[in-house]
């Protein structure tokens, strides 16, 4: 594990209000070392949390760590899948090195790791995926055989459901890289999450924001996580007033979904939860890895239960034959 350092002056859940009513008592002069990964939309992220704690009176240094999908141009799959943006964070904090670290929640892993917990979820972005092309002004116009990138078996499925005339090549690479290479000619259009977009001031790249029924998002995409160790409480109490429960929640509810299908976030499973009314409204589509095939649920529940309302939605979709697409994708990476 490589680290740098940086210096950022001060300036398991239930359901609940909103927690800023009830902000608790943060302990004087703590400071929080906050571990990040070194790319610029990583950096973005930490340096939200950081600016949120320093306002609450909390000083933060920002410790850099690089992961394994960092240094690798590989295919994810190739490189270990899961937990490849995540796993070396994950033990900075179990070795101590670092008190907190910030994720892109679509990035890990919904197995527990012990020792750790997930202890706030801000306000979520956007969850929607966008296509930014060369020459077009939409997917429809996307001609057959146009080449599309992404480095997604979810969105790679997705689009040939909908369009199966498409070639899609994988991408790898930061924002700015996946941008080059269309600007190079390399892919007639690629696919990026509207988010990240957003976060690093590139919003005017979009071409179009795709529609819901066309690409359902990944478990926990355009919302941040941000873990600790078990038992710190000094942590955890600084962390609680950057937890957004209807966020928080939803996050629940999706990767309650994965869980129960056994399956993560390379998989092809699309999977938006949100407040709806008094409750929580889930949707979710599995597909086989070429897009031939597709499963849905749309299913509502509790406020107070949203990994009751992943796990229902995950058994109405095995019913339907999820475990054979899932694991008829596993085969073909």
């Amino acid at each position: 594990m490589t680290t740098m350092r940086e210096r950022v002056p001060p300036d398991d859940f239930s359901p609940r209000g909103d927690s800023s009513a009830t902000a608790p008592h943060v302990p004087d002069a703590l400071r929080l070392r906050l571990g990040t990964r070194a790319s610029a939309l990583a950096r973005w992220q930490a340096e939200w949390v950081a600016a949120e704690l320093a306002q609450l009176g909390v000083e933060v240094e920002l410790i850099h760590v690089s992961t394994q999908g960092d240094i690798s141009a590989r295919p994810l799959g190739a490189i270990g899948g899961q937990g490849v943006f995540t796993k070396e964070l994950q033990n900075a904090l179990l070795d101590g090195a670092i008190d907190l670290a910030v994720h892109s929640l679509k990035d890990l892993p919904t197995d527990r790791v012990p020792g750790l917990r997930l202890a706030a979820v801000p306000e979520r972005e956007s969850t929607r995926d966008v296509l930014i092309c060369r020459d077009r002004d939409s997917f429809a116009t996307l001609p057959s055989g146009a080449c599309i990138g992404t480095g997604s078996v979810r969105r790679r499925a997705q689009l040939l459901y909908a369009r199966p005339d498409l070639q899609i090549r994988d991408i790898r690479g930061n924002v700015d890289t996946r941008l080059r290479k269309l600007d190079e000619g390399q892919y007639d259009a690629i696919v990026l999450a509207e988010a990240g977009l957003k976060r690093l001031g590139l919003a005017h790249r979009i071409t179009q924001v795709l529609p819901l029924e066309l690409m359902l998002s990944a478990a926990g995409q355009g919302a941040l996580g941000i873990e600790v160790r078990d038992g710190d409480a000094p942590t955890i109490q600084a962390l609680a007033p950057l937890d957004h429960p209807p966020t928080h929640a939803a996050v629940l509810a999706e990767r309650a979904l994965l869980a129960a299908l056994q399956t993560g976030c390379l998989a092809p499973v699309g999977v938006w939860a949100r407040a709806a009314g008094a409750g929580l409204q889930l949707d979710a589509v599995v597909l086989g890895h070429e897009g031939r095939h597709r499963v849905a649920v749309s299913r509502t529940g509790a406020w107070e239960e949203p990994q009751t309302l992943g796990e229902q939605a995950a058994a109405e979709l095995l019913a339907q034959g999820a475990a054979s697409l899932i694991a008829a994708s596993r085969h073909a990476e």
